[in-house]
């Protein structure tokens, strides 16, 4: 272990206390990792083999006590989530390496201060460690902590409270690398609050989710016990540091390229929720499209699901009246990537969820780009589709009109003559080029989940997806729309029904996951309000209209 070395701080007529290791002045540092303690008994002396071990891996490292805990001086109830931050800041300010990159390591309630300082520091933040990390509401953040039985602690018991806090918006923000540790057993975060997190994490960092199924909430003591642990953690936290921790995919992306080109620029693609999407624009002008998963249900599922993409872009290629993507690589098991990758070229135009010029229209192009797709004929079939939902599993608010609609999913699947299915089509995975007379569909895109299976499931999802973006009437008239174009045969009365059910019930209460992109494409209107009464609403058309 390297040497740690103790210094005091003063800020704010408070005297800190704190320890530094790793290459001493004038010799170089990766980085300066500063770690920072939990609340309540917490402190830096927790911490310091971990210091260590960051110390030894050549990087300035720093470790301190805030106020009112241990060798510190002040009160414990004159602290607030603020003043842990400036604490943070002037520690930093003063004692960090001002030409290089910071890695933020917080335990429990820290994990609200890492947000803040990668708030403050922006670029300059290279890696984040979050260990079982608490995020507050905005209005805690001012509040003296007190005795446990003040305003701080009325305004943190509030239920859900955390959801608006401000950190989460950072956290979803932030491109660099970032690793989660999360315990097996946390008595102290919700998991609800962890998820939240992971959720926000996954948005654009480099992230990974690592869960220890042994340990408990306090982490600095489970790695001070287990040194393998210890090490595994600081090498996450460094993997690939100074290129945000995409190296490895950086070096495979480059050999996908055509000889002599180069990416010159990466820009974040909105409208995705399984994976991270960006455009990478070459030296010479042109543009490929790299699809990541990072969340951990989607990179357990990568293989399969990129390996399905890649077969179907494959199958695409040429074929007449469906825009897809080419294929330029895959690495569907992250052999050489961070994370498993899937380049492909870019499709002109944009996907349009607004409620402006051209929706019946568009609504129209969406039937017909259906029908086509469904009469693709491959020479292997692609798997049986899969049901997203089940009458167990629905979440679904209470009220007769609710039970009717599951009760209808409580059989056996009709009989059905399968075709070919995007299995994902909704007006977020099209794009649009043009407008009136000129309007045309240049795009579809989101492959991973081609299926074979009854037609009816494709005009299902499609249909939710319009009765949440524009009403009600538009779910419920496509199925017309799409027959007046062709499309496939589909079931009558009660065996079409359960098929429209089966896609809309899975995103009962309130489509917060289905909406979510569309928000960040402008339609702030979709709120859990206006979403929940819009599928309540079809729901009960689709009820009235074929049971």
């Amino acid at each position: 272990m390297s040497e740690l070395i103790p210094f005091t701080h003063t800020v704010d007529g408070e005297r800190l206390s704190g320890l530094s290791g790793g290459p001493g002045p004038g010799e170089p540092a990766r980085a300066t990792a500063v770690l920072l303690h939990g609340a309540g008994n917490g402190s830096k002396d927790r911490l310091v083999p971990l210091l260590g071990e960051f110390a030894a891996r050549g990087c300035h490292a720093l470790a301190f006590d805030f106020s009112g805990h241990g060798e510190s001086t002040g009160l414990l109830r004159e602290l607030s989530l603020r003043r842990r931050f400036e604490q943070a800041v002037s520690v930093i300010d003063a004692h960090a390496r001002v030409d290089g990159p910071l890695v933020l390591v917080g335990f429990s309630m820290s994990g609200q201060t890492v947000a803040d300082l990668a708030r403050h520091d922006g670029d300059r933040v290279a890696a984040l460690g979050l260990c079982a990390p608490a995020v507050y509401a905005a209005q805690a953040w001012d509040v003296p902590f007190g005795a446990g039985d003040g305003r701080f602690s009325e305004v943190i018991r509030r239920p859900g409270s955390w959801r608006e806090s401000p950190a989460l918006d950072v956290l979803r923000g932030y491109e660099g690398r970032a690793v989660l540790a999360v315990p097996g057993t946390d008595e102290v975060i919700p998991p609800a609050v962890t998820d939240a997190v992971s959720e926000a994490l996954a948005r654009r960092a480099q992230f990974t989710h690592w869960e220890l199924p042994e340990a408990e909430h306090r982490l600095g003591r489970w790695f001070r016990d287990h040194p393998g642990d210890l090490r595994e953690f600081v090498t996450a936290v460094l993997t690939g540091l100074g290129d945000q921790g995409w190296t490895a995919t950086r070096a495979w992306v480059a050999k996908q390229l055509p000889q002599g080109r180069t990416v010159a620029t990466s820009t974040f693609l909105t409208g995705g929720w399984s994976a991270q999407m960006r455009r990478l624009t070459l030296d010479d002008g042109t543009a490929l499209a790299l699809r990541t998963f990072v969340k951990p249900f989607f990179r357990r599922h990568a293989p399969g699901l990129l390996a399905r993409e890649a077969e179907v872009l494959t199958l695409l290629t040429g074929q007449e009246g469906v825009p897809a993507p080419e294929l330029t690589g895959v690495d569907a098991t992250a052999e050489q990537c961070d994370h498993p990758s899937l380049l492909m070229s870019v499709l002109p135009g944009r996907v349009r969820v607004d409620e402006e010029d051209d929706l019946d229209p568009r609504v129209d192009l969406l039937a017909a780009q259906l029908a086509r797709i469904h009469r693709v004929v491959p020479e292997e079939r692609p798997r049986p589709y899969q049901a997203w939902t089940s009458p167990d599993r629905v979440l679904a608010p209470e009220g007769a009109m609710w039970e009717r609609a599951v009760d209808v999913i409580r059989r056996d699947p009709p009989p059905y003559e399968g075709c070919f299915l995007h299995r994902d089509f909704h007006p977020g995975n099209v794009l649009f080029t043009g407008s009136g007379a000129g309007l045309r569909i240049s795009g579809v895109v989101d492959w991973v989940e081609t299926s074979w299976g009854p037609a009816d499931l494709d005009v299902a999802h499609c249909s939710t997806a319009l009765a949440l973006l524009h009403g009600p009437e538009y779910g419920l008239g496509f199925r017309e729309r799409y027959e007046a174009h062709g499309g496939h045969r589909l079931a009558d009365g009660p065996d079409h029904l359960y098929w429209r059910l089966l896609d809309a019930l899975a995103y009962a209460p309130d489509a917060a996951k289905l909406a979510g992109p569309w928000r960040e494409l402008g339609r702030t209107d979709l709120t859990p309000q206006v979403l929940g009464g819009r599928l309540e609403a079809y729901v009960a058309g689709l009820l009235e209209r074929y049971a």
